[in-house]
């Protein structure tokens, strides 16, 4: 069980929610290709007990679900779970933190996690929390960015670093899991055994500016530097990190990458 301060669902739960509808209706989108991926390597399936961790507004959920599978979620935005139920009123939707999940031991065959334990106030617990929830022969999921330089988003990922406060010395970054050792070291502490590493292709593709920048400011990280500076200073960064990318149909397409860990009990 994590302790009281080291849980962050009270200071996450706002700032992911800030933007929600457009990161359902935009930024969410560009991970569509790795819930696919995922969902087939986990082998979600009719009948499968599905949980994800960190669900946002849903789809991976809604996604588990058109397979047949008995979906769960939590997530610390109240604002991303309205429109996670308003995908999937028949799954089962809680609001809390990563490290103390309301479900009991060993309920779910596959335990997915996109790009939300390296964010928790104690990465580990998360981990430990999900483990504890699936079943003996399920599977666990990490997903992360891939290393920044097998990718063209890290650029836009660290445009705004500028405007965020100060980070505590030992605060992880959000490539904190992107090296396999680092992520196949993360399983190993909370007792999994890693199975596969594999890479998922998952471009930004935004069909103007303007759509591009009510993306990248839907995000808790948007939310926080707009907090320290402003709106304005967010946008401009923003629009800065995106010129290289625009095409000749004034569409942008940046390649980006995440990395998947399966994992399972010893």
């Amino acid at each position: 069980m994590a302790t009281l301060n080291s849980r962050t669902g009270k200071v996450n739960g706002p700032l992911w929610g800030h933007g929600a509808e457009d990161w359902a209706d935009i930024q969410e989108g560009t991970l569509a290709p790795v819930f696919d991926r995922v969902l087939e390597k986990a082998s979600v399936g009719q009948g499968t007990k599905y949980l994800d961790v960190g669900c946002g507004s849903g789809m991976a959920i809604s996604k588990a679900e058109a397979k047949g599978a008995f979906a769960a979620g939590l997530d610390a935005s109240q604002a991303l779970l309205d429109i996670a139920g308003s995908r999937s009123p028949d799954a089962e939707l809680h609001l809390g933190d990563l490290e103390d999940l309301p479900f009991d031991d060993k309920r779910f065959d596959v335990v997915t996690s996109f790009n939300s334990l390296q964010y928790a106030g104690n990465p580990l617990a998360a981990l430990k929390e999900a483990k504890r929830v699936m079943c003996t022969q399920g599977t666990i999921a990490i997903v992360t960015w891939s290393p920044p330089e097998m990718m063209e988003v890290s650029s836009l990922i660290g445009a705004i670093k500028h405007l965020l406060p100060p980070a505590p010395p030992d605060a992880p970054g959000p490539f904190a899991l992107s090296e396999a050792k680092s992520l196949r070291a993360f399983a190993s502490a909370a007792g999994l055994l890693t199975m596969e590493i594999f890479d998922i292709s998952a471009p930004w593709i935004y069909p103007d500016k303007d759509t591009g920048l009510r993306g990248l400011g839907s995000s808790g990280v948007a939310a926080r530097a707009a907090a320290n500076s402003s709106i304005e200073a967010v946008e401009d960064a923003h629009a800065s990190a995106l010129a290289p990318f625009r095409q000749i149909d004034g569409s942008y397409r940046i390649e980006a990458s995440l990395r998947c860990l399966l994992a399972r009990l010893p």
